[in-house]
């Protein structure tokens, strides 16, 4: 059996008979993969915690036929500021919701986890109001689903735009305005995510309009991923008891 090593962050888990787990990673040079960690399970697990989802580690395994077998685990990054809080968890768990689905086993991504790795680091610092909805368009835009945002997308018009419809592909004017209506400062903050001016954008005060913004991004996503993310409406519900700043899809 042929060995490999990678980074990878933890995903997801899964128990497998008495003592052992299904983990499934995100790696950049191996896409996804799922492989056996034997006896995590055990009190005395030299792996132990070092697998948790949200947990950023170095991994070795051997190449099983359907399953992988992990032989060893040396952690970079616990991301211990986002476990330790309730408002962050569910946002880390969109971002893993979101890369479980779009991920291929075997199939090198080393940009969606570039992406990954980074909104968990924003995320177990400052963050930003917007990170959620940012992540969720810079993934939409790796894989190739870039919404049109410049101008509108039915009749090339750049005049004011006043819409979004997922269909379409984009913003649209008022002339061929369907979908769901956005504000100017909503166009302008999905502008900056994907324009080059992600710092700026992070930067936006919790509003109604990043609210928005991360609504659009979420029902993008789910519309394009063909199902519903459970943990980005855990993070909306969230955010209503928290901040009360959240508005609900119009």
């Amino acid at each position: 059996m042929a060995s490999f090593r990678d980074q990878g962050v933890v995903l997801r888990t899964m128990r497998l008979g008495e003592a052992d787990r299904i983990v499934t990673l995100a790696t950049p040079e191996h896409g996804k993969v799922r492989a056996v960690a034997k006896g995590i399970r055990r009190t005395k697990s030299r792996l132990g915690s070092r697998l948790d989802p949200i947990t950023h580690v170095h991994v070795t395994c051997w190449r099983g036929r359907e399953l992988d077998v992990v032989t060893q685990v040396d952690v970079v990054d616990h991301f211990r500021a986002v476990r330790e809080d309730l408002d962050k968890m569910p946002v880390a768990f969109t971002m893993l919701e979101a890369i479980d689905q779009v991920a291929v086993e075997r199939q090198p991504m080393p940009e969606v986890f570039k992406l990954l790795v980074g909104a968990l680091s924003a995320l177990a610092g400052d963050g930003g109001a917007v990170l959620l909805g940012a992540f969720l368009w810079k993934l939409l835009a790796l894989e190739g689903l870039r919404p049109i945002v410049d101008r509108c997308a039915a009749c090339g018009d750049t005049a004011q735009l006043v819409a979004f419809d997922v269909e379409a592909g984009g913003f649209l004017c008022r002339s061929c305005r369907k979908g769901q209506a956005v504000s100017p400062e909503a166009v302008t903050l999905v502008r900056q995510i994907l324009g080059g001016r992600l710092r700026l954008a992070l930067q936006t005060p919790a509003s109604r309009v990043t609210a928005d913004v991360e609504r659009l991004a979420t029902f993008a996503t789910e519309y394009h991923l063909e199902r519903r993310l459970k943990s980005a409406h855990s993070s909306a519900l969230l955010g209503d008891a928290g901040r009360g700043q959240v508005g609900a899809p119009e």
